[in-house]
């Protein structure tokens, strides 16, 4: 690629400068020909006075609004699988397989996260929690989709998979190297969210290097803009998608695009659907499911006291009165995600004081700090929510022991980490066999079910009056 003309150059620069950025280009000049298109590329892909704003906002933000009123969502936009009529949740079910059937459902991964915590150096998808089939998270709930598409009658249904920078390349070479684990390659796209960059601590744009501004990733809220950019949204449109499932990577008992949660989203005639489970204790760090001033919401642990966090459910004193904590587990109409444009650039952007390698603009030295030297910005996916009426939102809370094991720490955590998922999975396995009549004698193990023999403890009747002493039952398909 040649180098940019100094016409292009001195129209970008003025455009940071006018922004109070120009030093961006401290060591334009000095710089060779691939640095400068390089650095020239980076700078041109922002837009200087929108990250000017945002920095200001960040760094000084308005006088923090009276919290409002804080309710548990209305029983008219909330439902749980634990008391609704078993007939209900089979009408459920047959109509998302009819939508998935008809080819109106697509699958989106948000899986930039790295396995760092997890003593990985690969992405999160990657990592093998130590089922005894060493099936990866990627393989997993590509056989969920596999499975999926097998109950609706053959069904293709797209799976787009967002990465962020770092975790591209290997999260490709990964699937490719297992065969897209026997999924069609046309059908799993990838693709990258934002980044943006890194601030200094008085609002300037940070340099990594002398050709480079610091960058770190839009967050997952990043995601409404990455469909759009990216040309996912127009693929769906292509294909005639109309009901969207996205979810995170790391939990181990995801049911991915799942028929009940489709067909629940779809009857509610709702814009936005999220699933949640059942807050442990009042003294869990769960972001939860709310209504506040009439529009859906999430409040985060840290912002609730602890006389709400321990109030217990006027109807029901054995349960909290706030219990819906957040999975990030979420249903789109394609009619919402069309209508992106009109709203994206009203989202917040939070937050992380951070110690961020950067870019002496004396010397040219790359420093390393020693302490917090800046902040990175970043959205979450559902900042969303407060825009839509509640008229239009929907919440399903599903149990926690058949749908969210999340894998976040590391193997010595206490929780949460690959030790619990193992034990998870292997216990939902056992679970669906001693419901269909099978004695499981291997101690308190448990047994690992293939998603490719049953979606959701369906069609394992066969093992009815067995013993089965073995920790995984092997794919018959």
């Amino acid at each position: 690629m040649a180098p940019p003309s100094s016409t292009e150059v001195d129209a970008l620069r003025k455009d940071y400068e006018e922004a109070g950025q120009g030093h961006v280009f401290t060591f334009y000049d000095e710089l060779n020909d691939d640095e400068k298109t390089s650095l020239f590329e980076q700078l041109k892909g922002f837009v200087p006075k929108r990250i000017t704003e945002l920095a200001t906002k960040a760094l000084q933000p308005e006088e923090e609004k009276a919290a409002g009123t804080v309710e548990p969502l209305p029983a008219s936009a909330s439902a749980s699988v634990i008391d609704t009529d078993p007939a209900q949740l089979e009408q459920w079910y047959k109509e998302g397989l009819s939508y998935i059937g008809a080819g109106k459902v697509a699958v989106v991964l948000m899986a930039g996260g790295q396995g760092t915590r997890l003593g990985s150096s690969d992405p999160k998808g990657c990592y093998d929690v130590g089922l005894p089939s060493h099936k990866s998270l990627f393989q997993r709930q590509a056989e969920l989709i596999s499975k999926a598409s097998s109950l609706s009658g053959g069904a293709t249904i797209p799976w787009y998979i967002m990465t962020s920078g770092p975790t591209r390349g290997p999260t490709e070479a990964f699937f490719k190297k297992n065969s897209y684990f026997g999924l069609s390659p046309e059908n799993v796209i990838f693709f990258e969210q934002g980044v943006l960059p890194c601030i200094s601590n008085d609002g300037k744009i940070l340099l990594q290097s002398k050709s480079k501004v610091a960058v770190a990733p839009d967050g997952n809220g990043g995601i409404y803009l990455a469909l759009v950019k990216s040309g996912v949204l127009a693929d769906m449109k292509k294909r005639g998608i109309e009901h969207v499932h996205a979810y995170c990577v790391d939990n181990s008992l995801v049911r991915v695009a799942d028929p009940t949660f489709i067909g629940f989203s779809v009857a509610k005639k709702v814009q936005i659907g999220t699933k949640v489970v059942r807050k442990r204790a009042a003294n869990e760090s769960v972001g939860l499911i709310i209504s506040k001033n009439g529009k859906p919401d999430v409040v985060e642990y840290s912002e609730i006291d602890e006389a709400t966090a321990s109030a217990v459910d006027p109807e029901n004193p054995d349960i909290l009165k706030f219990r819906a904590a957040n999975i990030v587990n979420h249903y789109y109409s394609i009619a919402f995600l069309e209508s992106i444009s009109e709203w994206v650039d009203s989202l917040p952007h939070h937050i992380a004081k951070k110690k961020i390698p950067y870019c002496d603009l004396k010397s040219g030295e790359e420093i390393k700090p020693s302490a917090v030297n800046g902040i990175k910005l970043e959205q979450f996916v559902f900042d969303v929510f407060p825009q839509i009426p509640l008229s239009e939102f929907a919440c399903l809370e599903v149990k926690r022991e058949d749908e969210f094991s999340p894998l976040k720490n590391g193997p010595d955590a206490k929780e949460d980490n690959p030790v619990t998922s193992r034990r998870d999975v292997l216990a939902q396995g056992k679970r669906w066999l001693e419901a269909v009549g099978a004695t499981v004698e291997n101690g308190d193990e448990g047994v690992e079910v293939s998603p490719l023999e049953s979606y959701a403890g369906e069609g394992l009747e066969a093992w009815k009056g067995k013993k089965i002493t073995a920790l995984q039952l092997k794919d018959q398909q």
